[in-house]
């Protein structure tokens, strides 16, 4: 009976701790989901001071990750989690990781926006980075939404939309080939443009990632590296034979 009852209170302490690193990571992600949004802005308004305001503030994201990290490496010295929980908090490292990246990225488009306000925008207003960002950011908001509410089904469906990144950056670079080569006074602009777009594709990336480890906390299955149309198939065929 004691024993039973230890157990049960070794399991909602560590439940406990589980939902406080889960809401840390959520936090993370609302500021990156921010960062990210201010420096696209700075960026197609020509706002040097925001720009310059998102690159500072990226040891915030930083500072997020190691504290969330020292609390996982907490959690597994002292609760050695077995199974789906050690799944979760192997995820929530990850996740982490790439919430920080992401947070490079923006970073960089920040300091990039900071850079262009100080010349003459283009007629469009930069609105391919604008249709670009506006995908990314959907993006991520649903991969943290598919975290939040481990949807495996979710997740897979975010994870779909990278390609469409993938396509919208392919053009945007072949468009800004396109200038350079008409215009040489392009140049310096349009190389800005090309590394805004190529964070932005970056971003896609580690969004894509964090659905991936949502599949892998609730399938245990790791499906970095395998192409989803493969991963709906086999989760279909595990699902008519149970």
């Amino acid at each position: 009976m004691e024993t039973a009852d230890l157990s049960h209170h070794i399991s909602r302490r560590f439940n406990a701790d589980l939902e406080r690193v889960r809401s840390k990571v959520m936090a993370m992600g609302g500021l990156v989901e921010e960062q990210l949004a201010k420096a696209v802005a700075a960026l197609i308004d020509g706002d040097s001071n925001l720009g310059v305001t998102v690159a500072r503030d990226d040891y915030k994201v930083n500072d997020m990750e190691v504290s969330i990290d020292e609390e996982c490496q907490r959690i597994l010295a002292t609760r050695a989690p077995a199974a789906g929980d050690l799944r979760v908090i192997v995820a929530i490292i990850k996740t982490i990781t790439d919430l920080e990246r992401i947070g490079d990225e923006a970073e960089k488009i920040g300091y990039i926006g900071s850079r262009l306000a100080s010349m003459e925008r283009p007629a469009d207003k930069y609105r391919e980075i604008k249709h670009l960002g506006r995908i990314v950011a959907e993006m991520l908001h649903e991969a943290l939404d598919a975290f939040a509410r481990m949807d495996a089904e979710a997740a897979i469906q975010v994870a779909h939309k990278d390609r469409v990144v993938d396509e919208e950056y392919e053009a945007i670079q072949r468009q800004g080939i396109t200038f350079m080569m008409e215009d040489p006074r392009n140049i310096s602009r349009a190389l800005d443009v090309m590394w805004v777009v190529r964070a932005l594709e970056r971003i896609g990336d580690h969004a894509k990632n964090i659905c991936e480890y949502v599949i892998y906390v609730v399938h245990g299955k790791d499906v970095r590296h395998t192409r989803l149309e493969d991963v709906e198939r086999e989760l279909r065929d595990r699902g008519d034979s149970a």
